[in-house]
C-alpha cells in the first residue's frame, strides 16, 4: 500500500508538471455588470482586459520637483523604454508626454502628480493565460537593476503582482506542520506516533495539490485555492489520522497484534472519518448554488484535497500502523494490568487501559455540566450570541495593497500613488460604452461621470475605430476598499450612466477590479441564504442517516450555526474594527473579502460536523451498550474529549499559522477557521452538547417508526455495526447489546 501511494504521488506530480495549469485571479461571474464591461473591452481589442502593472517613480531627494530636473526626465525615459522592451509587454503610458500635453490632472490621466514629484508608468500585459511568474520576475529584476543605476526611487504594484507573487502558504504550511508535530508528541509521548499522521498528511497533501494543478490545466482555478486547500487539507488530514491512531493504540493496549489492531481502528474510527470527510465535501460543494464559477471551481479543488486525506486515512495510515508494529503500543503495564483482570471486564468499563488514557477530570466535568444543564446551556448560548453580534456590522469589500506590510514594494507604490493622485487612483474604474450610433453619447457620458461627486478625475476617452466602443478610466475620490467607492459604483450604474446615454440603443457598463469584487460581493450576499439552507438540509439528512435520530442532527446544525456566527463576529471585530489586529500583523482595518463569508460557512460547517460525528458516534456506541442516556453522554464525551481537544489544538495551530501571513485574505481564512474550531471544540462540544443532550434525555435518539422504515440503513445505521465493539485478546467480537436490553426506540 505504501508503494502504491508512492507510485500514485509520483504519477500525479509528473502529470501536474506535464499537463498542469496556473491558478488565475479572475473573480467575476456571468450576468454581472462588471462582466458585461469586460466583454465590451474584449470586443474592442484595446488590451485593457489583460494584466497590468504600474511602476511608480519619484526623486530620491524628497524636496526635488521631478520634471524640473532634466536628468530625472532622462532617467524616466530610459526606465519607460526598458520596461516597454520586456517580454509580453503590450505598451506603457508616457508620463512625460502627458505633462507636455498641458492641463490639469484630468488631462494627465493620473500619470503625473499635481506637484510634479510623482510619476506613474502603467504597463499593459496580455491576459493571464499567456503570462507566467517569469514575467513578474523580469519586471522585478529590472526594477532592482535600475534602482542602482538611476537617481530615482522606484516602486511597483498592480495585478501582475497579485497573480504571480509567491503564495503565503509555503512558510505557513511548515509552521503548521511543526506545531502539529509538537502537539501530537505531547498527546502520544512517542516520536513514531507523532510522525505517522504528519507523514500521511504530507502524502495526501502532495497528491491533492498536484491534482488541483492538473485541474487548473483544464479550467480556471482561483489563486486562493492552493493556499486554502493546504490549510484545510493539513487540518482535516492530521485530525483524521489522530482519531484512527488513537483507536489503534487503544486496541494495542488490549493486547491485539498490530495488524488486527489497525484493522479494528479503521473498522471503528474509520467509519466516522469517512462520514465526517463526506460532510466536509458536501458542505464545500454546496458553494455551487452561489452561481459564481470561480467559487464553484475553488470548492471542487479544495474538496479534492479533503477526499485525498480521507482516502489516505483509511488506506495509507493503516499501512503505516502495520509497518510500525508494536512500537505504537502504550506502556506495557497497562496491557498487563488489563489482561490480569481478564477480558470479561470488556463489557463493563473497558479496562484500565482506556480509563488511564482518559483523564477522570473529563468525567467530572461532563457530570458537572449534566447536573446543571439549564445554567450551562443558557450561559454558553448567550456567550456565543454575544460574540455573533458584530456580524450586524459586517461589510464586504476588497482589501487593497494598503493593507500589506510597509516592507512590500506594492505597499510603498500604493502609498506613493495615494499621496500624489489621491486614494482612488489605486483602484480605477473602467467604464465601457457602446454608443450604437449615438455620436454624442460618449461625450455626454464623460461629462456626467466627471461631474459626479465621487469621481476625482477621468482619463482621456479611448474610442476603438473598428467597433466604436469607448473606454473611460475613472479615478474615484476614495480608496478601493472604502465603502464610499461601492456607493459611487452603484450611483454611476443607477443614476449617472442611464441619464447620460438616455433611452436609446447605447449602453454602458462599469468594470474594473473594484467593481468586479463589489459585484461578486453582492452576488454572494444574495446567494448566502440559499447556500445556508442547502448545506443545512444536506447535513441534516446525512446525520439522520448516520445516527438514526431526528433531534440529534437538528441540535447539531443549530449548534454549528452558533459557532460559525461567533467566528464571523470575531472576524468583524478584528478586521473591520481593528481589535487585536496587531497580534496577527494587520496593518490597517479592512473590509471582509466578498467571497470569504460564503467559503468560510461551507468549510466551517463541514469541520464542525467532523467533531459532531466523532463525538456522537462514541455516545451512540455507549447508548446502544447501556441503554442509559446519562451514562452514554458522560462515557462517550469523556472518552473522546482528550482526542477532540488534541485534534482541535492541531487544527487551531495549523490555521493560526496562516493567520500571520502577509495577505489579508489568507489572514481572514486562517483566523476565521481557527476561531470557529476553537469555539466548537470548547464551548460547543464540551458545554452545549452535554447540556442539551441531558435536557433532551432519551428523546435524543427518537426516530418515528415510519421514518425508520423509509430510511436506508447505512454502515453506521445497521444494528450489527452499531453494536460491534472492539475485540478481546482472542480476536472474538464483543458486543455491548447482548448483556443489556437495547432501547425500544432503536
Amino acid at each position: 500500500m505504501i508503494a502504491a501511494w508512492l507510485v500514485a504521488a509520483t504519477l500525479v506530480v509528473l502529470a501536474a508538471v506535464a499537463f498542469g495549469g496556473r491558478t488565475t485571479d479572475s473573480m467575476t461571474a456571468p450576468g454581472l455588470d462588471s462582466r458585461r464591461a469586460a466583454e465590451l473591452i474584449e470586443r474592442a481589442g484595446t488590451g485593457q482586459e489583460g494584466m497590468t502593472a504600474h511602476v511608480v517613480v519619484t526623486p530620491l531627494d524628497d524636496r526635488a520637483t521631478f520634471f524640473a530636473d532634466d536628468a530625472a526626465r532622462t532617467a524616466l525615459a530610459r526606465l519607460r523604454a526598458e520596461v516597454t522592451g520586456l517580454p509580453h509587454v503590450l505598451g506603457t503610458s508616457d508620463p512625460a508626454g502627458a505633462l507636455d500635453a498641458g492641463g490639469g490632472s484630468a488631462v494627465r490621466g493620473g500619470l503625473v502628480s499635481a506637484d510634479g514629484r510623482i510619476a506613474v508608468v502603467r504597463v499593459q500585459y496580455p491576459d493571464q493565460s499567456r503570462l507566467s511568474a517569469e514575467d513578474l520576475d523580469a519586471l522585478v529584476e529590472l526594477g532592482d537593476r535600475l534602482r542602482a543605476e538611476l537617481p530615482l526611487r522606484i516602486e511597483m504594484g498592480g495585478n501582475l503582482f497579485y497573480a504571480f507573487s509567491d503564495p503565503d502558504g509555503g512558510a505557513s504550511e511548515l509552521i503548521g506542520l511543526l506545531a502539529a508535530a509538537a502537539i501530537l508528541f505531547l498527546a502520544f509521548g512517542s516520536l513514531v506516533a507523532a510522525a505517522l499522521p504528519i507523514g500521511m498528511a504530507v502524502f495526501g497533501l502532495t497528491v491533492g495539490v498536484a491534482t488541483m494543478t492538473v485541474l487548473a490545466g483544464v479550467t480556471e482555478v482561483p489563486a486562493f485555492a492552493p493556499v486554502l486547500g493546504s490549510m484545510v487539507g493539513l487540518g482535516v488530514g492530521i485530525d483524521y489520522a489522530l482519531f484512527v491512531l488513537a483507536r489503534h493504540r487503544e486496541h494495542l493496549a488490549y493486547g491485539l497484534d498490530p495488524q488486527t489492531a489497525a484493522g479494528r481502528a479503521v473498522a471503528t474510527a474509520g467509519r466516522p472519518v469517512v462520514f465526517a470527510g463526506g460532510t466536509v465535501v458536501v458542505s464545500i460543494l454546496g458553494l455551487a448554488v452561489a452561481n459564481v464559477p470561480f467559487m464553484t471551481v475553488g470548492g471542487v479543488a479544495v474538496s479534492i484535497v479533503v477526499l485525498m486525506m480521507v482516502l489516505a486515512s483509511v488506506t495509507l495510515l493503516p499501512a503505516f500502523l502495520g509497518a510500525a508494529g508494536p512500537r505504537l503500543a502504550r506502556a506495557g503495564r497497562l496491557g498487563r494490568a488489563w489482561r490480569s483482570r481478564g477480558p470479561g471486564r470488556l463489557a463493563g468499563r473497558r479496562g484500565p487501559a482506556t480509563d488511564a488514557a482518559h483523564a477522570t477530570g473529563w468525567r467530572r466535568w461532563i457530570g458537572h455540566v449534566g447536573r446543571h444543564p439549564v445554567a450551562y446551556a443558557v450561559g454558553a448560548a448567550g456567550l456565543l450570541l454575544t460574540a455573533t453580534l458584530p456580524v450586524l456590522g459586517l461589510r464586504v469589500g476588497l482589501p487593497d495593497d494598503g493593507s500589506l506590510p510597509p516592507g512590500r514594494t506594492e505597499r510603498r507604490a500604493y502609498d506613493l500613488v495615494a499621496e500624489g493622485f489621491g486614494p482612488g487612483a489605486n483602484g480605477p474604474l473602467v467604464i465601457a460604452a457602446d454608443p450604437a450610433g449615438d455620436r454624442g453619447a460618449v461625450d455626454r457620458l464623460a461629462a456626467a461621470v466627471g461631474a459626479d461627486p465621487g469621481v476625482a478625475s477621468v482619463a482621456p476617452t479611448h474610442v476603438d475605430r473598428a467597433t466604436g466602443i469607448a473606454t473611460l478610466v475613472v479615478f474615484p475620490t476614495t480608496s478601493p476598499q472604502d465603502e464610499a467607492t461601492t456607493d459611487t459604483i452603484a450611483r454611476l450604474r443607477t443614476d449617472v450612466l442611464p441619464t447620460a446615454i438616455g433611452h436609446g440603443p447605447a449602453r454602458a457598463h462599469v468594470g474594473g477590479a473594484a467593481a468586479s469584487l463589489s459585484d461578486v460581493g453582492r452576488r454572494t450576499s444574495q446567494r448566502l441564504p440559499v447556500l445556508v439552507a442547502t448545506v443545512l438540509a444536506m447535513s441534516f439528512l446525512l446525520l439522520m442517516l448516520v445516527f438514526r435520530s431526528v433531534l440529534v442532527p437538528l441540535k447539531a446544525v443549530l449548534l454549528n450555526l452558533l459557532s460559525i456566527g461567533a467566528a464571523y463576529g470575531i472576524m468583524v471585530a478584528v478586521f473591520q474594527w481593528g481589535w487585536g489586529g496587531a497580534l496577527i500583523g494587520l496593518e490597517a482595518t479592512v473590509p471582509i473579502v466578498s467571497f470569504i463569508p460564503m467559503f468560510l460557512f461551507a468549510i466551517l460547517f463541514g469541520l464542525s460536523m467532523d467533531y459532531e460525528v466523532f463525538l456522537l458516534s462514541r455516545v451512540r456506541e455507549e447508548y446502544l451498550r447501556t441503554g442509559d442516556n446519562g451514562t452514554a453522554i458522560v462515557e462517550g464525551l469523556s472518552r473522546t474529549a482528550r482526542i477532540i481537544t488534541s485534534a482541535a489544538l492541531i487544527m487551531v495551530a495549523v490555521f493560526l499559522s496562516f493567520a500571520v501571513a502577509e495577505d489579508p485574505s489568507t489572514k481572514m481564512f486562517g483566523l476565521g477557521l481557527a476561531t470557529a474550531v476553537f469555539v466548537d471544540a470548547t464551548v460547543v462540544r464540551m458545554v452545549l452538547v452535554p447540556a442539551t443532550m441531558t435536557l433532551l434525555g432519551r428523546t435524543n435518539w427518537w426516530l418515528p417508526k415510519w421514518l425508520d422504515r423509509v430510511l436506508p440503513r447505512g454502515p453506521v445505521g445497521s444494528a450489527a455495526t452499531d453494536d460491534t465493539d472492539i475485540t478481546d485478546d482472542t480476536g472474538a467480537e464483543s458486543t455491548g447489546g447482548a448483556p443489556r436490553p437495547r432501547p425500544a426506540a432503536l
